[in-house]
């Protein structure tokens, strides 16, 4: 069973920098991918796969152009591209709308930190290139954590996360139960 736990963030403005940075870089890479992805169609060119685009985004940020890439965590641009990819493909599916190109002002600051790199302490957490941040609430530690994103509201920014738990498995007893329904 997978819980999920969202919790407010309170980095420091120097975080919260580095934050806005991740949000920007994510947004930058969704967009560049959907771009290549509909001249790639318009072109009559196949579906182009998400661990192609992720090896040019690895020749990209070599170039001094977008140097800034590698400022952010690699995971970042990694998990835009897939969640690009992922729309596109549902959208051939027929199983949602055409994607859109996020903009600055309209679309939700988001972005993914990854899972393996995730660290928690009591009322910390680790997000990668940031550093250590300031929780709300603790977050259970020694246990396994699904698809982190970090996000920011217009006042906050909050961490959602996956919890992995077992099910609590109720052992069967003899006894019967009789119940009438009308």
């Amino acid at each position: 069973m997978i819980l999920s736990k969202k919790v407010r963030l309170y980095p420091t403005g120097i975080q919260e920098q580095k934050l806005w940075q991740s949000v920007g870089t994510a947004r930058f890479i969704y967009n560049w991918t959907l771009n290549k992805q509909q001249e790639n169609y318009k072109n009559g060119g196949k579906f182009i796969k998400d661990s192609d685009l992720r090896k040019e985004i690895t020749l990209i940020k070599k170039t001094d152009e977008y140097k800034w890439l590698s400022e952010v965590s690699n995971n970042v641009a990694k998990q835009a591209v897939k969640d690009c990819c992922n729309a596109y493909k549902n959208f051939f599916k027929g199983l949602a709308d055409k994607p859109r190109f996020k903009s600055r002002k309209k679309s939700k600051p988001s972005f993914y930190n990854d899972n393996v790199k995730l660290k928690v302490k009591t009322k910390l957490v680790n997000i990668e290139k940031v550093g250590w941040i300031k929780t709300k609430e603790q977050i259970p530690i020694n246990v396994k954590y699904t698809n982190p994103r970090i996000s920011f509201d217009g006042k906050y920014w909050y961490l959602s996360v996956g919890i992995e738990k077992e099910n609590p498995t109720i052992g069967l007893t003899d006894k019967s139960i009789g119940i009438d329904v009308g």
